[in-house]
């Protein structure tokens, strides 16, 4: 691709130059921080951005670099969506949707496979995690354990953020539980046994609620019970994706962790915020989620942007239209045309958003069933860049 190269070989995803060595910043919170301010205005404004070259993240004995991770997403970061992201470039850690654990023993018990959601791990290119979820500590060490030996990824991460009802509620699971830092120690304790000596790892929010922060306790426990690094998103539960991220609240976890990593979690949608926040908050490392899912070049902008090279700047439309195309392409291999093609609808208008004409597009492609129609859809309403007539002489507004 013009902006950001043509997809990447295997062989070249694989190859890693040295880590740089880290710089040092001043990280205390900035007047005006693109997390917490309405006023800030980054795009494209890379020389006004501070050159943070932070070194990389270690997860037990993982290496990820660059310190950029690929946030797991329910319903989006299938094996088609990571290899995207992967022949792309630039996510240090990309991770599966979250499996849940006890359903996954119960597939397991009647048909002898593995979730559907962990389709291509066997074989999928490393490091690689998958997070689990449920608040049944047998079954969460029973999975984890086969997830860390059986199929030999990375890192197991453990979701205690997660904010929907039918996890929080129905299940007790997820967010749910950070009412209780005990008990999300104890789980913790149990995978951490469970899959040693594969890294064991825990996604947060602040709390439940605003005013039941529980973040620096919950923290704690997790580091306690031998987890080796910890992600926070900086909403609550309440908040479900509203509002702003706190990345000052997330900041203030560091202090009270002993040795393990701290990732921040939050509104990260450029690689200027990526770098600002490695110069204002004090996290080893950052996590990127909804953004990705239009832009899954995000990534190689932002490890561009960390080690000071010029941003790559997104990919002309006509490109973004071919890159969507092989997203399509690689989801119907695995789900069948059919299938494949309902599955992708979501996808298509994740590309589509904020791009002039997404709307037409969007009421279009809601409605393809037949690969022949999800084509032509794409043809005739994908947005196109927006051409301006050259004015004649002589002509008037």
């Amino acid at each position: 691709m013009g902006a950001l190269g043509r997809c990447a070989t295997t062989e070249s995803m694989l190859e890693h130059s040295s880590p740089p060595s880290p710089v040092v910043v001043d990280k205390a919170p900035l007047a005006g921080n693109c997390e917490t301010s309405d006023h800030c205005d980054l795009a494209g404004q890379a020389a006004e951005t501070p050159h943070v070259q932070p070194g990389p993240l270690r997860i037990g004995e993982v290496v990820i670099d660059p310190p950029v991770l690929q946030a797991p997403m329910a319903g989006f970061t299938n094996f088609a969506y990571r290899q995207v992201v992967r022949e792309l470039g630039g996510a240090g850690l990309q991770a599966t949707e979250m499996i849940h654990a006890r359903g996954f023993l119960e597939i397991d018990a009647r048909t002898g496979e593995y979730p559907e959601r962990l389709w291509g791990v066997e074989d999928e290119p490393r490091p690689l995690a998958v997070q689990i979820w449920d608040n049944d500590p047998e079954a969460l060490a029973a999975v984890g354990h086969r997830v860390a030996h059986e199929l030999g990824v990375s890192v197991v991460d453990i979701n205690f953020g997660c904010p929907v009802k039918k996890v929080t509620e129905r299940a007790k699971s997820g967010s749910y539980l950070l009412r209780s830092p005990e008990r999300v120690g104890e789980l913790v304790s149990r995978v951490v046994e469970a899959c040693a000596p594969t890294p064991v790892t825990a996604k947060i929010r602040l709390g439940c609620t605003r005013d039941r922060i529980t973040s620096i306790e919950v923290a704690r426990a997790v580091e306690e019970a031998g987890a080796a690094a910890l992600t926070v998103h900086g909403r609550t539960a309440q908040d479900m994706f509203t509002g702003q991220a706190s990345w000052e609240q997330i900041s203030d976890i560091k202090p009270h962790l002993k040795q393990i990593p701290l990732i921040g979690n939050g509104d990260l949608d450029s690689a200027e915020k990526v770098v600002q926040t490695f110069a204002n908050w004090d996290v080893d490392a950052v996590m990127i989620a909804r953004a990705a899912l239009p832009k899954p070049w995000i990534f190689a902008q932002a490890k561009a942007a960390l080690r000071g090279e010029p941003i790559p700047p997104d990919p002309p439309l006509d490109e973004q239209r071919e890159l969507m195309l092989r997203h399509y392409d690689l989801v119907v291999r695995r789900f069948g045309t059919e299938r494949g093609t309902l599955l992708m609808r979501k996808f298509a208008c994740c590309y589509a958003a904020g791009r002039p004409g997404a709307r037409d597009f969007r009421k279009h492609v809601a409605h393809v069933s037949q690969p022949e129609e999800y084509l032509e859809v794409v043809r005739k309403w994908f947005p196109r860049e927006v051409s301006i007539e050259p004015r004649t002489p002589g002509s008037s507004d």
